[in-house]
């Protein structure tokens, strides 16, 4: 093997990196909202994930059904809806569940940990209860050579720029919007933030649910890179934990350069070694910096 062969081979294993980062960022983007920035423990937050995928699936066999001269186009109508219906289903969530539980995230971990257990259960009920895939456009298929030997995925090129518009967008809307403005202020001090009258309880419930469509859009994206099953939610859900407490639970920033550095161990370990070694490397490395410094990659600094 010549070292041209190699550098191909590293190119492309860094690439698979890569995707695997783009997912790892938009569950951790949602997560970085919902637990960072509000302190509730969402054990449910892979099955909005799922949610978004389910949505691509169900999008395109309507689409196959209905009008099969669409298929080109259909899909990013499929990731728009895939952002609502999660949307949706984390608004009555919170408004059913999670809005009882503030300040008791042991409570959050337990109750959203039972609404994971359910919505597994309706995925098997009422959809598939084996993995399923959605027939994506031909646009997206295939690979693109920039040299010889060195072929790169036309999906995960997509999916990265998607993940970059996402990503973009999250940073802008909390610091140029008047939705972030509200967000930031309750974060700092909930107390004052109610008195300046800013409603607290709409944010929260606000946020919450843009942070479920944040992790449907990652499952948009997922559908790209994988199948769906009832539990393929649950695969992604510690690693997007493991990306919002190592970059820093309230740090949008942290979450972006830790859910890069998380892929691209686990990503590059693995063409040295076994998958399940790889991971065991990777967490032990995440431990090994936490025990140094245990606020994280990128502390932010509210006012308590």
């Amino acid at each position: 093997m010549t070292f041209s062969d190699m550098l191909n081979i590293g190119l492309m294993q860094g690439f698979a990196g890569l995707s695997l980062f783009a997912v790892l960022l938009l569950m951790g983007l949602g997560l970085a909202i919902i637990f960072g920035q509000m302190g509730v423990i969402n054990m449910a937050h892979g099955e909005f994930m799922a949610i978004g995928a389910y949505t691509v699936y169900m999008s395109a066999l309507f689409t196959e059904h209905m009008a099969p001269g669409a298929m080109a186009y259909y899909f990013p109508l499929a990731i728009a809806l895939a952002f609502g219906v999660a949307f949706v289903f984390g608004w009555i969530m919170e408004w059913a569940l999670i809005r009882h539980l503030y300040s008791r995230p042991l409570d959050t971990l337990l109750a959203t940990w039972g609404v994971s257990l359910g919505l597994q259960q309706c995925f098997r009920t009422f959809i598939n209860p084996k993995e399923v895939s959605p027939t994506l456009p031909e646009w997206l298929m295939g690979s693109w050579a920039p040299a010889e030997g060195l072929d790169i995925p036309i999906n995960g090129l997509f999916v990265l720029t998607l993940t970059g518009f996402v990503t973009a967008g999250v940073l802008l809307a909390l610091h140029r919007s008047r939705w972030g403005l509200r967000v930031r202020a309750t974060v700092a001090n909930r107390t004052m933030a109610n008195a300046i009258g800013i409603d607290t309880k709409k944010t929260d419930r606000l946020t919450f649910a843009i942070g479920c469509g944040i992790a449907g859009v990652a499952g948009a994206a997922f559908t790209t890179i994988g199948s769906t099953g009832p539990t393929s939610g649950q695969l992604y859900i510690v690693d997007s934990f493991l990306v919002v407490t190592f970059g820093g639970a309230a740090s949008l920033l942290g979450t972006v350069v830790s859910a890069f550095g998380i892929a691209q161990t686990q990503s590059i370990s693995e063409f040295f070694m076994t998958g399940s070694m790889a991971k065991v490397l990777t967490l032990s490395l995440i431990v090994l910096i936490l025990m140094m410094r245990p606020q994280g990659l990128f502390a932010s600094k509210v006012r308590r």
